[in-house]
């Protein structure tokens, strides 16, 4: 079971006994120590650790006081903190565990007892940590296309709604950009769907690559992207629309699309502006803008009417 651990008790003898009882077993990979809460919540901060043993009475900080602060803090929150204490007082226990101490050990301790309690956390702690896993997968896979990868049409508005109330709120350019594969149903034709998919995934790709981190390309539908550019413009929208068109032109394909040539239309709309209030009129700026470029001969980038 590697990880580290952090002791932390102002007596040397204490940590050096539960040091060489958790080695006898190879519970830890690293071992960590501090003499008082002060020194144990800096070392915390600084470096990444599976369990904490804590002495309930130190100078400076005690233990109270410091499974307060770790608990106080997100990234540490989940660390679980076994309290150490001389003093057999139920009610300075139940204290301790009403603060977020998941155990006690009192000292002197039984080598057998304090392996068994350390254990039992590492065991609830992988599979805590097994389930926010899975929990964050379960989220990225309702916010994604599968195929794509991209974030996906609900995600997209949900995001696309506070960007707009947050541009409102702030008075700032918020700009849209709505593309379409030109042809694509030829493509399907011609070379089958899972081709066709092929195509959709390496747009994808492209429509993300060079965005900032704040900025969000989803799939709004079949061979439909839009790319959400927070803080922009409608030149540099344009700019990015065309940059976007270039580079899908350039893809190439392997066998037996290698001499299939891809293009795609695109049409912009920025807030504020006249005929935008709200986030429906932008991306309907953004379609007609879109609907122009096809019109006007397709793999071409169109800005919405003055």
């Amino acid at each position: 079971m590697p990880g580290s651990i952090l002791i932390i008790d102002d007596s040397d003898k204490v940590r050096e006994q539960i040091v060489q009882t958790l080695k006898g077993v190879s519970l830890f990979d690293h071992y960590h120590e501090a003499k008082d809460g002060i020194d144990g919540f800096k070392a915390l901060i600084n470096t990444p650790v599976d369990l904490i043993f804590c002495d309930l009475e130190m100078p400076r900080m005690d233990g109270f006081k410091f499974v307060a602060m770790v608990r106080a803090r997100e990234e540490l929150k989940d660390i679980p903190v076994i309290m150490l204490t001389g003093r057999e007082d139920r009610e300075l226990k139940i204290k301790g565990l009403e603060q977020g101490a998941s155990d006690y050990v009192t000292k002197p301790f039984d080598a057998g007892e304090l392996v068994a309690r350390v254990k039992v956390q590492m065991k609830i702690k992988a599979l805590q940590d097994e389930l926010k896993r899975s929990n964050e997968l379960l989220k990225e896979l309702s916010n994604t296309d599968p195929l794509t990868r991209l974030y996906n049409r609900r995600y997209l508005m949900e995001t696309l709604d506070r960007e707009f109330q947050r541009a409102m709120r702030k008075n700032e350019r918020l700009s849209l950009v709505l593309l379409d594969i030109d042809h694509f149903k030829d493509i399907n034709d011609a070379y089958g769907h899972q081709e066709g998919d092929v195509v959709l995934t390496a747009v994808a790709e492209v429509a993300q690559s060079g965005l900032r981190r704040y900025d969000i390309a989803a799939r709004y539908g079949g061979e439909e992207f839009i790319l959400v550019l927070p803080e922009t413009p409608l030149t540099e929208g344009m700019a990015v629309a065309e940059r976007l068109r270039k580079e899908v032109q350039e893809m190439t394909f392997p066998f037996p699309m290698e001499n299939l040539t891809v293009t795609i239309s695109l049409g912009v709309a920025t807030y504020p502006a006249d005929r935008i209030d709200c986030v429906d009129s932008l991306i309907r700026q953004a379609d007609e803008a879109l609907y122009r470029a096809k019109q006007n001969g397709r793999n071409r980038v169109e800005m919405m009417s003055g």
